[in-house]
């Protein structure tokens, strides 16, 4: 029989879904579960909460739709929204945020396993740093500078594959856990990506990619136990 190399994909029929897996040495290995926050931790998005409590929903909902459909890059789209939304008062949005609402058992399995987990998100540290807290584990954010508790310039915008490629680079087999077209490149460099639908159906755009579709959070607890 031949033997299976560390990382390797197999296939497997599970209810007629062909999923691919991945079999490792588990002596040898060391896994960094990384989240996007949107959607993936939070069960609602962040920036459509922020608009609707500050009245600006007709600004952004437009400019999410021009995104979805394409006709506009996401970064162009993300500095758009910086912009709309950096007018805003940051300790106020800040404490909106942390009363965003998380999934409750996949943030149990981070607080329990922070050392293996990190978020990776391309909201603004100085929105979410309150809402990062809450969740308990390593974050990465896009970052601003903040001036009279305004933003009124953004400096970075997260790259998460960059983030991923980090942790590979220290040894880590790497896990990306998103649902998102800015999710796109970071699942692509992964060692195993999963897509997960929760809170919206996951972009078509990371299907192809994906080692693993998941649908609902008990789902995704077991399928991240079992990883590992």
């Amino acid at each position: 029989m031949r033997e299976k190399r560390k990382g390797e994909k197999q296939r497997k029929k599970e209810n007629n879904t062909e999923k691919i897996f991945f079999e490792m040495d588990d002596n040898t290995r060391k896994i960094k579960f990384i989240f996007d926050l949107d959607g993936t931790v939070t069960s609602e998005e962040t920036l459509p909460l922020i608009a609707k409590q500050f009245k600006v929903e007709q600004e952004i909902e437009k400019l999410t739709q021009e995104t979805v459909q394409g006709n506009i890059p996401f970064v162009e789209s993300f500095i758009r929204r910086v912009f709309i939304l950096g007018k805003l008062p940051v300790n106020e949005v800040a404490d909106l945020l942390e009363t965003t609402k998380l999934y409750p058992k996949l943030v149990d399995f981070i607080q329990k396993h922070a050392g293996n987990c990190a978020i990776a998100t391309g909201n603004l540290e100085c929105w979410s740093h309150k809402l990062l807290k809450k969740i308990g584990c390593e974050s990465y954010c896009s970052d601003a500078v903040v001036e009279n508790n305004h933003v009124v310039k953004l400096t970075k915008i997260l790259r998460k594959e960059q983030v991923v490629e980090q942790y590979q680079k220290e040894g880590y087999t790497v896990v990306f856990i998103g649902d998102g077209n800015n999710d796109l490149e970071a699942m692509r460099v992964a060692d195993i990506a999963i897509a997960v639908g929760m809170t919206h159906n996951p972009s078509k755009s990371i299907l192809p990619i994906t080692n693993y579709l998941i649908f609902s959070e008990e789902a995704l607890c077991r399928q991240l136990n079992q990883l590992l």
